[in-house]
């Protein structure tokens, strides 16, 4: 038997070689999710989004096929290309997890499912103009790095206020850890499982593969996992075509 045609981890499906490394990392994740938490993974309330960042269209596939229902994207351009080359018959939910700029949201609508990185009143403008009713979340900078998107804290009840009054779906919050040890990203992930809690949401979207266990520790709902599911990135110079990258699983 090849790896291409061997059976995956995910229901006994006959998958392709990248379709496999992905179940079998997958695997590996559900396993720390539930060390993390204590208990199952099915039983965490913890939901994995595959961020299929500079991969190709294939990493959507093989996510949909190894049972992943979310899936994430950073840039605009990119997740269109992406989107309309994907083969699966239900492709997963859809989420945009990267800068949003305001003048992207008329090429994203209808595509996107999730907006995750809503920082400011024009987004959740544009977005309740050209996608009514969206789900969105809220970004906060919770590690008060520039280089990062997000609101300060103090703005985003403001912020959940304007998008429940713009009839938009307000899902939950979302929030990116501080560059450096996982452990240094504990006091901002409290602080947003505060403000889901007192804001009375559903979803706290923090902790990525580096960073999860603190992240599941502190109340995550959602992880944004790239690396831990799809592998390294591929090279700089295959990120300007991701689609015609060629996976080599190691």
């Amino acid at each position: 038997m090849t790896p291409d045609t061997a059976p995956d981890a995910c229901g006994g499906v006959r998958a392709d070689a990248r379709s496999a490394a992905v179940a079998e990392r997958y695997a590996a994740l559900q396993e720390r999710v539930a060390r993390a938490s204590g208990c199952a993974f099915s039983d965490s309330g913890v939901t994995v989004v595959a961020v299929t960042k500079a991969q190709g269209a294939w990493a959507i596939d093989a996510a949909a096929v190894c049972g992943i229902g979310d899936v994430a994207e950073n840039y605009a351009q990119e997740c269109v290309s992406k989107l309309a080359e994907t083969t699966v018959a239900r492709r997963p939910r859809t989420h945009f997890v990267g800068r949003l700029q305001r003048n992207k949201i008329k090429l994203l609508a209808g595509r996107i499912d999730v907006w995750q990185t809503v920082d400011r009143a024009e987004l959740i403008t544009e977005i309740s103009r050209r996608a009514p009713g969206a789900g969105i979340m809220i970004q906060v900078n919770i590690s008060q790095e520039r280089s990062k998107g997000g609101c300060v804290p103090e703005s985003a009840e403001v912020l959940a206020s304007q998008a429940r009054d713009a009839d938009l779906d307000l899902l939950g919050l979302m929030g990116i850890g501080p560059l450096g040890s996982p452990e240094d990203a504990r006091s901002g992930f409290r602080l947003l499982r505060r403000m889901v809690d007192g804001f009375g949401l559903e979803h706290c979207s923090m902790g990525m593969t580096d960073d999860l266990e603190v992240a599941v520790a502190e109340g995550a709902t959602m992880l944004r996992i790239g690396r831990g599911i799809f592998g390294e990135r591929p090279p700089r110079e295959a990120q300007r075509n991701p689609s015609q990258y060629e996976f080599k699983p190691k």
